[in-house]
């Protein structure tokens, strides 16, 4: 039964690897659109995770294996543009070391943005409302239950939100947990209860809630970029899943067969951030894994089926499948189950 208007998922997400050449001005292309964020992890060496995104602009970047604040990068070493089937980077070795493995995760919004008044706050939003992702900058003002407009139209199920101002970790709201609990993408840390982040409000079709002087939100006077994530159905999915412990893992059901897949621990203890794609592996097991909390090099375990409508784990590794507690989990389509044009998914 066709679902789906996005048969090509690929049109607004798409995973590129490389192989780094250490030169100027090196384009990269094969991501079949001009990508308004672009994640980037060296996966050879020990190197900073990088987000460049067009709101923000080509020369501001962020990591997300840390707190650190904005830092203003040359766009002749680092990151130097967005493109119409990709990027351009030079010599920084986390972007374009000699020889070494690079990967780049890739999602479509809607260039540099426009103003946006849904909220108390006025936002610079840039929204791709088929894909269901919007990117956010706004300057906090302290006030518990300030809003920001995300443009949207539809409740995000997830949000990322950074400080660029200043040192601060990444606050994650997801919609499989609780109101007041949040996740931090910097940190292993369990769920953060009690935090006062997103105003322990849930997001509405047009804003998302900040806290009172929360400084992962809401700092009066510091500006912040946030990432927002809707549910398309045979798209993307947000949900949450139990962990078996075994290595005839657990099976979570996507309605598509999926390209990347983000998961972490949330129900108690410490573990990494994984991610899977189906371009670092082009057939299952899908087995390397990195970890958007580290800089540390790619690695292998015993991984992940990517299937035709879901995937499904094989080991107990307790990054993600080793303890019955809950993760939480989001993914993008390689395809749909089945599209508009009737064009089944196929297991990899």
């Amino acid at each position: 039964m066709a679902y789906t208007t996005i048969n090509k998922p690929s049109d607004y997400f798409n995973t590129v690897t490389y192989t780094g050449n250490g030169t100027l001005a090196t384009p990269i292309t094969g991501v079949g659109f001009q990508p308004d964020l672009t994640w980037i992890k060296n996966r050879s060496a020990g190197e900073e995770q990088m987000w460049y995104d067009a709101v923000r602009g080509a020369s501001k970047l962020l990591r997300c294996n840390g707190t650190d604040a904005e830092a203003t990068t040359s766009t002749t070493v680092y990151f130097n543009s967005f493109d119409i089937d990709g990027f351009t980077v030079g010599t920084e070795t986390a972007l374009n070391a000699n020889g070494q493995n690079i990967v780049a995760w890739n999602w479509k919004a809607n260039g540099a943005g426009v103003s946006n008044t849904d909220g108390s706050i006025t936002s610079t939003v840039s929204a791709n409302t088929t894909a269901g992702f919007s990117i956010i900058s706004y300057t906090g003002n302290g006030t518990g239950g300030a809003t920001v407009g995300h443009g949207l139209g539809q409740k995000p199920a997830c949000i990322i939100v950074k400080r660029r101002s200043a040192s601060m970790n990444w606050g994650v709201y997801h919609q499989s947990l609780a109101s007041n609990e949040i996740l931090q993408l910097d940190v292993t840390n369990a769920v953060y209860a009690g935090s006062g982040v997103f105003n322990a409000t849930q997001p509405t079709a047009s804003v998302f809630y900040l806290g009172s002087g929360t400084a992962i939100d809401n700092d009066s006077g510091s500006t912040y970029i946030a990432y927002c994530f809707a549910e398309k159905k045979g798209f993307s999915k947000f949900g949450s899943y139990a962990g078996n412990n075994n290595a005839d893992g657990t099976f979570v059901y996507t309605g598509f067969s999926p390209s990347f897949v983000l998961v972490k621990r949330y129900g108690g203890g410490t573990q990494n951030w994984v991610i899977y794609d189906n371009k670092r592996n082009t057939y299952n097991l899908t087995n390397s894994t990195l970890r958007p909390n580290l800089s540390a090099s790619e690695a292998t375990n015993n991984g992940v089926d990517l299937l035709s409508n879901g995937f499904k784990f094989r080991s107990n590794d307790g990054d993600s499948n080793g303890y019955s507690d809950g993760y939480i989990y989001m993914a993008f389509a390689e395809n749909p189950l089945v599209g508009t044009n009737n064009i089944p998914a196929c297991a990899r």
